[in-house]
């Protein structure tokens, strides 16, 4: 029997990319799904196409509106009576210099990329430890762990995870609650398309390594992977690649990796 059989997972940002993946792996492990994301024609079409329809539940949610969060942590914990596995997915990226970047956007970044996780996993935690069992999975990046120009609201956001979400692990583990935290490389999604620039337009640019990079199918199994094995935090992606190899430069070697870093101007 799969490990996922039967859990109830909660997925944001599942109308594309690494969500869309996790949606239809998890459907055909025999999880029962509430997926999340702003469009819910998208999540219809993901619910169709996952093969596994009767499974999943859809619930509309824009991560930028706080105020809709408590009601709609109640809606996820109705659809199905619980939840055992929250993945935190949803997300925006940013393309910027710094001296160019408008607060507003800055903002926009943190209020999508780290407020909303953490404010959902505040309503989440009383269900958590009034049953002493739950998963929180956070789809954080590589940018988590290293600093490169052009990316700085979106560093900032997914540093501030890594600190929040290891704090919160050394409170929770008490009553059986578990923290993963995944830092994804280069995927194969339309996370570059969608990134915001200097003013808060969209980018609408594939960057080319993105668009070489890893398969979001694929990403999605190293993941679930990761999520039975209760890792604290996993790397996924090309198992040798740049991104993995600047991670471990940043951990073994950091003056000079941020040498490195400061001569990069990523796509």
């Amino acid at each position: 029997m799969s490990f996922f059989q039967n859990k109830i997972v909660w997925i944001t940002g599942a109308s594309s990319g690494i969500g869309e993946a996790l949606t239809y792996e998890l459907a055909q492990r025999g999880a029962k799904l509430i997926i999340s994301s702003r469009r819910e024609e998208e999540l219809k079409r993901v619910q169709q196409q996952s093969g596994k329809p009767a499974q999943i539940r859809t619930l509309v949610l824009d991560l930028e509106k706080a105020d809709s969060l408590e009601a709609a942590t109640s809606n996820a914990l109705a659809a199905f009576g619980q939840v055992d596995i929250m993945i935190h997915n949803g997300g925006i990226s940013q393309r910027s210099k710094v001296m160019d970047t408008l607060p507003a956007v800055q903002r926009k970044v943190m209020e999508v990329d780290y407020f909303s996780y953490i404010e959902l996993t505040r309503l989440l935690l009383p269900h958590f430890q009034e049953r002493k069992t739950g998963h929180f999975v956070v789809i954080s990046s590589v940018m988590g762990k290293i600093g490169t120009p052009m990316r700085s609201a979106y560093a900032a956001a997914k540093h501030a995870l890594h600190g929040f979400f290891d704090c919160l692990r050394a409170e929770v583990w008490k009553f059986n609650c578990k923290v993963t935290i995944i830092t994804p490389g280069y995927i194969r999604t339309n996370v570059s398309r969608n990134a915001v620039t200097a003013t808060g337009a969209k980018l609408n640019e594939e960057g080319k390594n993105i668009g070489n990079g890893y398969s979001a199918e694929l990403t999605a199994k190293q993941i679930l992977k990761a999520i039975e094995k209760g890792k604290f935090e996993k790397y996924v992606g090309k198992p040798f690649s740049q991104e993995r190899l600047a991670i471990l430069l940043m951990r073994f070697f950091p003056t000079q990796a941020i040498k490195i870093f400061m001569k990069a101007m990523p796509e």
